[in-house]
């Protein structure tokens, strides 16, 4: 067998990806994560921290949020005296301790919400509490109170933001690090950059390192991408682990090969990636969509193709992951590609999507049988919405590749209970 190829990504570009990934479920939060990242590593330089512990803070501001997985839970949280609900930052920590590069951030995230109490925050059930946790706290504290103020108001904010952090000294946060920011805040060149938040990412580059990923690696980032697209709704909760699965099935009965069925797979994980950018009541909507409905849901591969491409490793796995709405004949979404234009790669992911979408139970359904998926798969390719060979191949291996599916979403589900499980074991 031929040697595994590998990457070498920049770590920030894989973490600003995931922010930016996450910042997609409203944009009444955008920029939340990177502001919250520069605040909390522009502390660290203030208290005399090194620069690499300066950028360790800055990613744990970018994913600190990392398990906040609906709408309404991110929100909840920007009320400036609010306490953990949804009991998601040990959500976010156990996301991150599944891909080894972003498991030493996991502690800062799993108490990033705990209050400074006078002292009592330095230990939590035994465990000692990571002074980075703290200063991610106060960082998200003051990113909430700056909420979406413009550059053009910034700076007559700062008394006001000042203030009411001071007040909160000794009891919220930890007077050495409110002392750190009162000495900040004076600087206006903190502020005007939180109005620019990418101005921070050289200093990440600078001082920051590399992670080496070969396909065994990247399948494993892109099971974390997977697990934060499935897990907002119980609905959709294995959904990218039977199309990775049936991609791979597909790809290997079609002679490809190992490494691109390895890479179809991880397209298969991240073809929803954009779904973030969709309010879970649509995605739970049991009934037909309204015409507005379908536009917003429309959107969703766009989205998938502009946060990927932002790391050029992902180059290819972003076209298979996103044209999987194309069709041969020109009329798909959302780039209207058609014939050779589309990859095979993206038919062999679209055919995946939908065979899963079609087969795997939902709550408000049962998968239909296979007659029906037979009917429905032959009626796409009449009208040029898949390629027929891929098609035929599927419906030549039903049995076999309905079983892959079923075994893959099966331990998806199985993953899904025993996250919920730990989180219940610790915060209850």
């Amino acid at each position: 067998m031929a040697p595994r190829k590998t990457l070498q990504i920049p770590l920030h570009d894989l973490i600003a990806c995931l922010a930016d990934t996450i910042d997609l479920v409203s944009p009444e939060l955008a920029d939340h994560h990177r502001r919250v990242g520069y605040i909390a590593s522009a502390l660290a330089t203030q208290i005399g921290l090194s620069p690499t512990e300066a950028v360790e803070l800055l990613h744990a501001g970018y994913l600190h949020d990392i398990g906040a997985l609906s709408l309404t839970e991110r929100l909840a949280i920007q009320n400036f005296e609010a306490k953990e609900t949804g009991h998601h930052a040990e959500i976010g920590a156990l996301l991150l301790e599944m891909f080894t590069p972003f498991s030493r951030l996991a502690d800062i995230v799993r108490y990033h919400h705990l209050s400074w109490d006078g002292g009592k925050g330095t230990f939590f059930k035994g465990r000692l509490v990571p002074q980075e946790s703290h200063i991610v706290h106060l960082a998200d504290r003051i990113a909430v109170l700056l909420g979406s103020t413009d550059r053009i108001r910034l700076l007559s904010t700062v008394r006001d933001i000042r203030d009411r952090v001071q007040a909160k000294s000794g009891t919220m946060f930890s007077p050495s690090l409110v002392a750190a920011f009162t000495r900040l805040a004076t600087k206006e060149y903190f502020w005007l950059d939180l109005a620019q938040p990418l101005s921070c990412e050289a200093k990440s580059r600078k001082h920051g390192t590399d992670v080496q990923l070969d396909t065994d690696g990247l399948v494993g980032l892109s099971r974390l991408f997977a697990r934060i697209i499935d897990f907002r709704s119980h609905f959709t909760a294995t959904h990218s682990t039977g199309v990775a699965a049936g991609a791979q099935a597909i790809a290997r009965l079609a002679r490809r090969p190992e490494e691109e069925c390895l890479q179809l797979s991880i397209a298969g994980l991240l073809h929803d990636l954009g779904k973030l950018a969709v309010p879970t009541e649509l995605l739970e909507k049991p009934g037909k969509l309204t015409p507005q409905e379908k536009s917003v849901l429309r959107c969703h591969t766009f989205y998938t193709y502009r946060t990927l491409e932002k790391v050029p490793a992902f180059a290819t796995i972003a076209a298979w992951s996103s044209y999987h709405h194309e069709r041969l004949d020109g009329s798909g979404y959302p780039f209207h590609l058609s014939g050779k234009d589309i990859p095979l790669g993206a038919r062999i992911v679209a055919v995946a999507d939908v065979f899963t979408a079609i087969t795997e139970d939902r709550p408000y359904r049962k998968g239909m049988s296979p007659v029906q998926v037979h009917k429905v798969l032959d009626g796409m390719v009449r009208h040029s919405a898949l390629d027929p060979d891929l098609v035929a191949l599927l419906l030549d291996h039903f049995e076999e590749l309905d079983t892959v599916r079923c075994a893959a979403q099966a331990e998806a589900t199985r993953e899904y209970a025993g996250m919920y499980e730990k989180v219940a074991a610790v915060c209850c």
